[in-house]
């Protein structure tokens, strides 16, 4: 896979008429559970990607009366930039590197390993607390929706879709509110389906598309989690 260079990746500001297009990521998740309308009633298991990814994903889950959990993605980062991504790495050894960035640098493979290790860890760790505890959800022969706040260069969404894939899912969907097209091109090698509402060119940092981008913090994800846990917990019986 080749590497993604865009304006937000090389530290140029945007220009003034790049704006907004969602108030905040609830907003974005509502309009993305507008566009998978169709999916509602299917058992689907909505997957959000930590931290920023939650809340868009719970608006998903609730408009499509769907099952909400996580998946930890985690950036590798480059042995003297951790901001420059040399590819990711989920829990259960799910991971996408990005060799043209690793051999432009000359990343000796022991510092990937090492990374990977430690990072994989990591994300063990924080799915366990998310969960508190409990079982991964089932995703074999369900519709999975892979859900971010937006995809820039797209290197832990495809490290959580080849976690996921080796699960055996039904049908595997990336669905993004926004996102660059590069980004977007690279999902199609790993899933069934990618979902963007809106696809910039060029494209600029994700956060540049929210109103509000304040950060997510762990509480939130805590929160929205019991939140969606308590909502099917007492909904009829024979819903799915």
């Amino acid at each position: 896979m080749r590497a993604i260079a865009h304006p937000s990746l090389l530290g140029l500001a945007p220009p003034a008429d790049a704006a907004p297009i969602f108030h905040d990521r609830a907003d974005a998740g509502e309009r993305l559970g507008a566009q998978l309308a169709s999916l509602r009633g299917r058992n689907v298991l909505v997957l959000g990607i930590p931290r920023g990814g939650v809340p868009v994903a719970a608006a998903v889950a609730r408009a499509l009366d769907a099952e909400l959990d996580v998946v930890v993605a985690r950036k590798l980062g480059a042995p003297e930039s951790a901001e420059l991504a040399i590819g990711a790495v989920t829990a259960d050894g799910g991971r996408y590197l990005n060799h043209e960035v690793i051999d432009a640098l000359d990343v000796p493979t022991a510092y990937v390993e090492r990374a990977t290790r430690e990072q994989m860890a990591e994300a063990e760790r924080r799915e366990l607390r998310f969960r508190g505890g409990a079982p991964p959800p089932q995703v074999a022969g369900r519709t999975v929706l892979l859900v971010d706040d937006g995809l820039a260069t797209g290197s832990t969404m495809i490290a959580a879709a080849r976690s996921l894939r080796a699960r055996k899912p039904g049908r595997l969907i990336v669905a993004v509110p926004v996102g660059s097209r590069e980004a977007c091109a690279l999902q199609s090698d790993e899933v069934d389906e990618v979902v963007c509402l809106y696809a910039p060119q060029p494209f600029w940092a994700v956060g540049v598309y929210y109103r509000d981008f304040e950060q997510t913090e762990d509480a939130d994800v805590d929160e929205l989690l019991r939140e969606a846990r308590g909502r099917r917990a007492h909904a009829p019986r024979g819903t799915p």
